[in-house]
């Protein structure tokens, strides 16, 4: 029976709640089509860096490397750590090191989630470019703590960055339904929007197969509100990415439902899943968290992993169990718990 590696980093907060739960689906999923999840967990979290002074060990990285996949669930908790902290010690390290140049993002709405917009038919694809960009962390501060303290952060914007994460948005468009929203803000940042912009319609002649709008970030956060109907595959930079993925998440009925994937598309790495939500400390430990971003971040996984099927049949069953919402968890309206929601997905399966 083929079995994979599996490496799960809960992380904080409701993190390990949201995996756990997760976990049952896929390896449910596992069973029913014929493969096994062999886990290794790894508890590195900001209780770590209250312990250590780091957020995971010197090695850490190593010991993720020979595995096929990771999920993570959450990183973060402000009132122990700095979130510049948190964040710079696990979760991008992770990205850079293992060059997960692509993070991907659905949002669409799935049957029975009512989201704030009257209208319900979109289906968007969001594609950031997930190492460099904006959160480079080319930069520093000199004169800290005086009158004359300077703070400077260089976005980078690399040619074969720009382009790879780019082609990637192209063949996501190809395969989906031929149109393509490339974001910058090139009528501000005249270096590097337009270097962007520029890449993109030399891209372009490659794929004569795809429709191609240039946005400015601004006027596609707009769009994403009024008409999302009308977009595809949206790719942008880190930041710009970051920022317009919250608005998906909060049309497709909040971030409970924002599922996104770490991607090296040349493989030989661990690619890794995560629930943008956070780690949600005012609920951590209650039991009410949706976990349903992660276990559809987990359906991204075993996708990601070949096991096309079995991630058809993850996505098919919280389908059935979000058409009665009434089931689901308090922040979708419903009385149920993280634990009931995903036994219900496992029944589902």
């Amino acid at each position: 029976m083929k079995s994979y590696e599996l490496a799960t980093i809960p992380g904080d907060g409701i993190g390990s709640e949201v995996v756990d739960a997760a976990l049952g689906v896929l390896h449910g999923a596992a069973q029913a089509h014929g493969f096994v999840l062999k886990e290794s967990r790894f508890d590195w979290s900001c209780e770590t860096w209250v312990s250590t002074g780091r957020m995971m060990p010197d090695d850490g990285i190593d010991r993720l490397r020979g595995h096929d996949a990771i999920l993570l669930g959450a990183v973060g908790w402000p009132a122990r750590v700095p979130d510049s902290v948190s964040l710079h010690g696990l979760l991008l390290p992770i990205r850079k090191q293992f060059d997960l140049y692509v993070n991907m993002r659905p949002h669409r709405l799935l049957p029975g989630i009512a989201g704030p917009l009257r209208k319900s038919a979109f289906d968007i694809l969001c594609i950031r470019e997930n190492t460099e960009g904006e959160y480079s962390g080319a930069g520093g501060r000199v004169h800290v703590g005086t009158p004359m303290e300077v703070a400077v952060e260089t976005a980078i914007f690399t040619r074969a960055a720009v382009e790879r994460i780019l082609r990637y948005g192209f063949e996501q468009a190809r395969k989906r339904r031929g149109r393509l929203a490339s974001v910058t803000k090139s009528n501000a940042q005249k270096h590097s929007m337009v270097f962007w912009d520029e890449v993109t319609e030399d891209l372009a002649a490659a794929y004569p197969d795809v429709t191609v709008t240039r946005y400015h970030v601004d006027a596609i956060a707009a769009r994403m509100i009024t008409h999302p109907e009308s977009l595809d595959v949206v790719v942008a930079s880190n930041l710009f990415g970051d920022i317009l993925t919250d608005i998906g998440a909060a049309i497709q009925g909040g971030l409970g439902f924002a599922a996104s994937a770490n991607i090296n598309p040349a493989g030989g790495v661990p690619s890794m899943f995560e629930p943008v939500h956070g780690s949600a400390p005012d609920i951590a430990g209650r039991g009410i968290a949706n976990p349903l971003a992660t276990i559809w971040s987990g359906a991204m996984l075993l996708g990601h992993l070949g096991e096309a099927a079995a991630a058809a049949a993850v996505m098919r069953a919280m389908e059935v169990v979000t058409a009665d919402p009434a089931h689901l968890t308090p922040d979708c309206g419903g009385n149920g718990s993280t634990r009931s929601v995903a036994a219900r997905v496992i029944d589902a399966l």
